[in-house]
This record gives C-alpha cells, structure tokens and sequence, in this order.
C-alpha cells in the first residue's frame, strides 16, 4: 500500500530528474527536410510529468543541468511558465556547454511521424547529483524518473540509482516509468540497469509490449502485471497504457493499473478517435494524471481516470507540454463517463 508522506511537511508533492530538450518543429505536416522555418519547445519526458501535474494544483519542482547560456534561459523561462520550481536546476557554464536538441516531424497516413536526435554531449550528461543540497531528499512525497535518464550515459546511471536510493530512504515514495528508447540502448543493458531499480520503486509504469520483450513475459496484461508484481515484491502499482493507433491522427486510448496490495485490477473503456495534434508527451501525461490520482484520492480508479484522461487531451495540444487545468481534465472524465460532451464551453 502506498503511503505518502504528510503534505504539510513538505515543500513539493513531486519532484522529477530528467533531461529537458530544445525541439525543433517544422509547421504543419511539412517534413524535416522539406521545412525551412522551425518552432522551437522544450520537452523532457520528467519535465512532462512534473509540469502535467503542477498544471492540476500540486507542487512540483524538475532537478536537470542547463547550459548556462540563452538556450538554458529559454528553456528556464518554460520550465517557470509551466508552474514547475527551478530550485534545482544546475547551470553548465563551460565554454562547449550545450542543450540537446531533437526534431519531430508530424505524420500523415501513411506517413508516420518521425523523430531525429541531437544529444550527445549535452549539459545534462554533467549532472552530479552531489552537487545538490542533502535537504532534497527530505523535501518531497514522491520523485520520480524514466529509463530514459539513466540510458544517457554512465554517469547518469549511477546518478539516477543514486537518487533513487536516497529519496526512498528519504520517506518519498518513488516512480519509475520504463520509458524504452532503442535509440539510446538495448533490451539487454536496460533490463540489468532497471532491475536495479525496482527493489526501490514504488510505482512503476510499462508497456504491454516491454513486458512481453525486455522481460520475456508471456500471456494475457492481467496476468503478467501480477507474476511481474510478485517477481518484484518492492511494487505497489503497476500501471500499463493501451493505444490503439487507427491512424497518425486517430487514435483509441485506456490504461490498466493493478493495485498489488489489494490484487485487483482497473481499466475503463477507451477514449476512442482521439484527434491528433501532437502525440509526444502523451504517455508522460498519461504518468502525470496517473500520479496526481494517486497522490490526491490514492486510488488506481483514480490514477486510471486521471491519467486516461491527461493523455487524451495532450494529443490534441501541440508541443510536449500539456496544457490544461483541474477544470478541463474533469470536464473531459464527466463526458468520458456520460458518453456524450457539449460541442462548446461558453
């Protein structure tokens, strides 16, 4: 059972580690090499989560490394925007300092998106945990991480299971989202690294189809959440999205989470033909909605709904971030729940 820290004793809910990246966009449907104009964003799965949920009224704060140059205010300046704390944000000041960049192409059928890094050597690889204040650890329910940060680079590796540990002895309660990136490493050094992980975490997020391949796990979800929870008795919640791709632009969205503690299972039906404006950071909106759920109600009825509903609604925002109040993502459950929605708010 998942047991929170009291809020009044501390200053975030939330607290997320993670790279944040410029990305670079060309209008519309024009493709990366067509493209001559190109507008820019920050995006970072950790900062995703963290900005989700401060968006729904709780407080959060991002720990990253940002060059210490124009690009690092630009995205400094995004990160206050989005009502997430830059307490610990570190600063790179060397001569070379640098923000990783990628570029994300929006696809038409049959034409499917198309994503292109550029973020080797970037601040972010610099970060030494070290160098942040002890009193961190102890200033926050819940931190939370993705695979993606410890696949950057071996120093972010042992940095990230680092913090793990000193958050978890801390008193937070720690998620980890699997968040697999073929383009970073392979199902082999992922698997090693995560197992490491997961004796500290908490609340885990993966996908049905890293299940069946980086785990090797066989059958229907239901039952490989709970032979997953039982070979990993650390767990508490595991939650596993479900989309269902009609096409670039359509797309069928639901989740199911199983409550370990209580063995039992929820789903909802799908949020079905999305329109799709731009489906990155979905999926960590889908964590942010999840966690808040947890954090507020503590129930995965709730974690479901929240986090389905986060999800729905940031595919039809452009750029990483969601952009959405309490009163959005209730209003999108209610019709979710009635089958039917008003055609205006006025």
């Amino acid at each position: 059972m998942l047991r929170f820290k009291d809020k009044n004793q501390c200053e975030f809910d939330v607290l997320g580690m993670g790279e944040v990246m410029l990305r670079l966009s060309p209008s519309g449907k024009e493709r990366i090499s067509q493209g001559e104009t190109f507008m820019k964003n920050a995006g970072g799965a950790e900062l995703n989560v963290v900005s989700g949920i401060s968006q729904l009224g709780l407080r959060t704060g991002i720990i990253t490394r940002l060059p210490a140059n124009e690009m690092g205010s630009f995205i400094k300046n995004k990160i206050r925007y989005s009502g997430t704390s830059d307490d610990y944000i570190l600063y790179d000041d060397a001569p070379d300092a640098r923000l990783g960049i990628y570029y994300y192409e929006s696809g038409a059928y049959p034409r499917v998106p198309v994503v292109n890094y550029d973020r080797r050597h970037s601040s972010f690889c610099g970060l030494d945990i070290e160098q942040l204040p002890a009193g961190m650890y102890a200033s926050t329910r819940l931190f939370h991480v993705s695979g993606i940060t410890p696949a950057l680079c071996d120093r972010l590796r042992r940095g990230t299971l680092a913090a793990v540990r000193a958050f978890k002895e801390a008193g937070a309660v720690v998620s980890f989202d699997v968040n697999y990136r073929a383009a970073l490493w392979d199902e082999d050094s992922a698997r090693a690294c995560i197992c490491e992980l997961l004796p500290y975490v908490d609340v885990l997020f993966i996908a049905e189809e890293t299940l069946h391949r980086m785990f090797r796990q066989s059958g229907e979800l239901p039952e490989i959440q709970r032979r997953f929870a039982k070979e990993h008795p650390g767990l508490s919640v595991l939650a596993s999205t479900m989309r269902t791709v009609v096409s670039p632009t359509r797309h069928n969205f639901t989740s199911l989470v199983y409550d370990v503690d209580q063995d039992r299972h929820y789903t909802e039906p799908p949020y079905e033909n999305i329109e799709v404006v731009d489906r990155i950071g979905s999926g960590d909106a889908y964590v942010a909605g999840a966690l808040y759920g947890l954090l507020t109600d503590g129930t995965i009825d709730s974690a479901a709904a929240y986090g389905n509903a986060m999800s729905a609604v940031k595919n039809t925002v452009p750029g990483d971030m969601t952009a959405c109040s309490m009163v959005d993502i209730e209003r999108v459950i209610t019709a979710h729940r009635r089958g039917q929605s008003s055609e205006m708010v006025r």
